[in-house]
């Protein structure tokens, strides 16, 4: 068990309203911080007041990007009781990532106490509106002062919060989709199934061009072919066809492995559901529209928890999906995954974990 130190900050800020929240733009008083170092492991762990760190311009993370985050939510129930989802699926891709990029792992149980330590003592700080979530940033990164390229000799484990509005301010959207075909956001053996920031840089400039289609997100295909679908921007995705539930199989590993993808699977195939994990092409979802077959789209991940798709959008060529409307899978998958989430249904998976 990890000994956290606590230093408070003098002065707390006012915290804002929860109708002007959006999501990243507001961080509480509080941060933990925990260093590494060879020969020592991880050690000083603490809790101390959210401010600027200090690094030296050589510090390796700036030049060779070893750096790994991730991302998870803590929730307000109606009783007014502070909640996790499967926050050990975070921690296990997390460590999954450091593995990839050579960095030291954190023991599970240590992550999970930093998590909850951190969230506890920020507890005032988790919104209570419909909607409304406190945001968990876990990041390590690499604090050599040095320009050889191997792996870093020390690392700074932090975590931040940030409580964060309801995705969807005006209701359940579908969004438009642009499917990339020139740039690509991973490939086989590199580093799509872990979470780090290069995956993100890499996705920028698809971005770009997906907005000047009018579009909102990318839906990225593979790196060798240019034809199998991966994922869509910072979500995974799943297709409706002819009444079965498809998405992109995660065997060659650029696919990030979500923990929202996951537990759509389990409860899809709870209620009975056809769900197949498979190579999908692009193309098959256009000739599946043309056939009528193409019945729902939609993202899943942390921030939306669930994105219906309404267009994808190839080079101009436009097809909309379900009317551009919120299908009856999304929708039950939404309602009940957030019910969960918020303690307004029965978790009867063990997903969530009391603060």
């Amino acid at each position: 068990m990890l000994d956290i130190k606590i230093t408070r900050a003098e002065k707390l800020k006012e915290k804002p309203d929860d109708s002007v929240l959006g999501f990243g733009k507001y961080f509480t008083d509080h941060m933990f911080v925990m260093d590494y170092s060879d020969g020592i492991g991880w050690h000083d762990a603490r809790i101390v007041p959210y401010g600027p760190i200090s690094l030296e311009p050589s510090a390796m993370v700036f030049h060779y990007a070893q750096e790994m985050f991730e991302g998870l939510k803590a929730y307000r129930t109606a009783s007014g009781e502070i909640q996790l989802f499967r926050p050990d699926r975070n921690i296990a891709r997390m460590n999954n990532t450091a593995k990839r990029l050579c960095i030291p792992q954190i023991p599970a149980e240590d992550a999970l106490q930093a998590i909850e330590t951190l969230v506890k003592y920020e507890q005032d700080w988790v919104p209570h509106s419909e909607g409304t979530s406190l945001y968990i940033r876990p990041f390590v990164i690499a604090t050599d002062p040095m320009l050889g390229v191997h792996p870093a000799h020390n690392y700074v484990f932090m975590i931040i919060l940030s409580p964060v509005g309801s995705y969807y301010a005006g209701g359940l959207d579908p969004v438009k989709i642009f499917v990339e075909k020139e740039y690509v956001r991973a490939v086989k053996g590199g580093t799509g199934q872990a979470k780090c920031g290069g995956n993100y840089a890499a996705s920028l400039i698809g971005q770009e061009k997906a907005e000047k289609y009018g579009c909102e997100q990318v839906l990225w295909l593979d790196g060798v072919h240019h034809k199998y679908v991966d994922e869509v921007g910072s979500m995974n995705v799943f297709f409706v066809i002819d009444g079965e539930v498809v998405t992109p199989e995660l065997t060659d590993g650029n696919i990030l492995p979500g923990v929202t993808r996951m537990s759509c699977i389990e409860l899809l195939r709870s209620w009975g559901m056809k769900v197949t994990e498979r190579k999908v092409e692009a193309a098959e979802l256009f000739e599946a529209h043309r056939a009528g077959k193409l019945d729902e789209a939609f993202g899943t991940g942390t921030a939306a928890v669930i994105s219906p798709i309404g267009v994808l959008n190839e080079d101009g060529n436009a097809i909309t999906i379900n009317n551009n409307e919120i299908g009856p899978i999304s929708q039950r998958l939404y309602d009940e995954l957030t019910g969960i989430q918020w303690g307004k249904v029965e978790d009867t998976h063990g997903w969530t974990v009391k603060i």
